[in-house]
């Protein structure tokens, strides 16, 4: 009996019970929260532009299924292996109480769905979209539920394991591919990454300008006399051709003038539309810098009542 106590109660069942228990927390949340970026994106709400995160969002879920799931699904094989070998494993207390909690959460999930439902219903909620995200989390809850309540009652591992591996698999990969789709490639990303950054040097040498009229009265002829050795300010060039980003003056009198790239791809502030699947300029004021893909120059002019001259 002692032989067997300490087999059911090892550091090893610990780690794996628990780690196949978190990745599988962690895969389901991140594989709702795909298909809640495939409703947005069929479904858009101008109500709710920014709803659940943007393109990031669905990289950060990507990932994370790409690298969780199938080490949820590794754990879950080696497991079955060693309740094959040691019966007994299979009836620790560690496992049955970490799939009971199992089952709490996800019951507690679907009552908590089915109570919103209700209240939105009651409340004349009738958007297509509310209803498709409330039968995802309904319907991976209760896979859930009625896989691990049946395997719970099982003294062997059920047979449907392997077809359970294999179709949520499919439905995984498919969640996989289409984010991919959606998000765009890692070549995407990095165009993105580049624009972002010219937006960011464009944002620095238009506050340059604008502090160097505050200063002299006048635009600065070129962007090379706003380099100051004291403050440490080099104008930037653009990472990604490595030449100078094109600066004209239109009016000096007026102090219009205009700052000019090359962008990659096309970019409009989220917050100026419906679609809400869009890349994000972080810490970045975006609604002036909206552009299409190619040479793009954006017209400014320094208000002089607003920027005054320091004397």
């Amino acid at each position: 009996m002692e032989e067997i106590q300490i087999k059911r109660n090892t550091p090893r069942d610990l780690f794996l019970h628990l780690l196949a228990v978190v990745t599988l927390y962690w895969s389901s949340i991140t594989f709702v929260g795909i298909l809640w970026q495939f409703i947005n994106k069929l479904f858009p709400d101008v109500l709710r532009y920014g709803e659940f995160g943007r393109v990031e969002t669905i990289r950060f879920f990507v990932s994370s299924l790409i690298i969780v799931f199938p080490v949820f699904l590794l754990v879950s094989w080696y497991l079955n292996k060693i309740y094959r070998r040691e019966a007994v494993v299979r009836e620790s207390k560690i496992r049955k109480w970490l799939i009971y909690l199992t089952l709490f959460i996800s019951a507690l999930v679907i009552i908590v769905d089915l109570v919103i439902v209700i209240n939105k219903l009651m409340e004349g909620e009738t958007a297509i979209r509310f209803f498709l995200k409330a039968s995802s989390v309904l319907v991976v809850a209760g896979i859930i539920f009625w896989y691990y309540l049946d395997d719970v009652r099982r003294d062997t591992p059920t047979k449907m394991a392997k077809y359970f591996a294999w179709a949520t698999g499919v439905l995984v990969l498919t969640a996989v591919v289409g984010g991919i789709i959606i998000a765009g490639t890692p070549a995407t990303a990095r165009l993105q990454v580049f624009d972002q950054q010219k937006i960011s040097d464009l944002t620095g040498i238009q506050w340059e300008i604008v502090k160097y009229w505050q200063a002299k009265g006048m635009l600065p002829a070129t962007l090379s006399e706003l380099n100051d050795k004291i403050s440490g300010y080099t104008v930037p060039q653009d990472s990604q051709t490595q030449k100078p980003y094109e600066y004209i003056i239109i009016n000096a009198d007026n102090l219009s003038f205009q700052l000019c790239a090359v962008f990659n791809k096309a970019y409009k502030n989220p917050s100026d539309i419906v679609e809400p699947l869009t890349p994000k300029y972080t810490g970045i004021g975006t609604g002036s810098w909206d552009h299409g893909a190619g040479q793009v120059c954006f017209d400014r002019t320094i208000d002089k009542e607003i920027y005054r001259v320091k004397k």
